[in-house]
């Protein structure tokens, strides 16, 4: 593409290493919330036993 400046050949060329590196950091995003839950539910296993009730509760009442 040579008639095209530069910046805009570059946004034309590279939309899927930008999706793909979107797609690595959520998922490093997301494997790094799951550790911190299980850390939070280690630490503190009345909350968490507490929360896992409550969740329960909500999906027992909702109602399709």
């Amino acid at each position: 593409m040579p008639d095209l400046p530069e910046s805009e050949a570059d946004k034309d060329a590279s939309p899927d290493e930008n999706d793909a590196e979107r797609r690595r950091r959520r998922a490093q995003f997301l494997r790094d919330l799951a550790e911190a839950r299980e850390l939070r539910d280690r630490v503190q296993p009345r909350r968490a036993k507490t929360a896992r009730l409550r969740h329960a509760m909500r999906m027992r009442t909702f109602r399709w």
